[in-house]
């Protein structure tokens, strides 16, 4: 038997992190197949399975990084696992300035903090956000870009920016940070996780079945529990 036959290599988006060790450990528990988690940036992860990383399942917080392996995706497993929404946060220990997406335009926010909006997702959503709100020219000189959505939550948790935007999934596991709001689903930019079995890999079918777990009632409600709205 083949020393990685039963592993399963998922690359996935940093966003997706508690919830998907969860995940994988009710799947190891149901299949007996081990699953590894490779968590980064979704830009990052794309890059490595087009240099060729051996991955079974790729899992990324946007389309655009999806549509970047779509010759590494094996014919029709590509489905769109989850939505998300973006929130504004603030350090625990700020009075109540902001409570609205205006107010990060208070001189008395001085760093926001996104994800880098030229390549991680969930700074081009935030990009996209503040844009559709007419904010983003306003805002832009207070922009930290940051190399994750989880790098914009540090930056809020340790003090070294006023505010960040950030997944409302990023919430749970946020020590030092608070949300102010919360983007209702139709207000923000359509927040997609899509998922598929990649090619290069060395267990294809246990990408397979790891991708149909996620999809099951058991996955959907640890993922409805951690913020995420599963597609049906």
């Amino acid at each position: 038997v083949d020393a990685h036959a039963g592993e399963v290599v998922v690359s996935a988006a940093v966003s997706l992190t508690e919830t998907l060790q969860q995940v994988a450990r009710a799947h190891e528990a149901a299949s007996g197949e081990r699953v590894t988690l490779n968590l980064g940036a979704s830009n990052a992860l794309a890059r490595q399975i087009v240099s060729g990383a051996r991955v079974d399942l790729f899992i990324s917080a946007d389309e655009a990084q999806m549509d970047r392996v779509r010759a590494e995706i094996v014919d029709g497993t590509r489905v769109d696992l989850l939505l998300n929404q973006l929130a504004i946060v603030v350090p625990d220990d700020r009075s109540g300035r902001v409570a609205s997406p205006r107010d990060l335009a208070d001189p008395a926010v001085r760093r926001i903090a996104i994800g880098d909006p030229a390549a991680v997702p969930a700074g081009v959503y935030a990009r996209m956000y503040l844009e559709r709100l007419g904010l983003w020219s306003v805002l832009r000189p207070k922009i930290v870009p940051s190399g994750s959505v989880r790098l914009a939550l540090t930056a809020v948790e340790r003090g070294a920016a006023d505010a960040a935007i950030v997944y409302r999934t990023d919430l749970v596991s946020a020590r030092g940070a608070r949300a102010v709001l919360v983007v209702p689903l139709g207000e923000g930019p359509r927040i997609v996780y899509p998922a598929a079995v990649i090619r290069s890999g060395a267990n294809v079918d246990g990408g397979r079945r790891f991708l149909a777990f996620l999809r099951t009632a058991t996955a959907a409600a640890i993922f409805a529990q951690a913020g995420f709205t599963p597609v049906p």
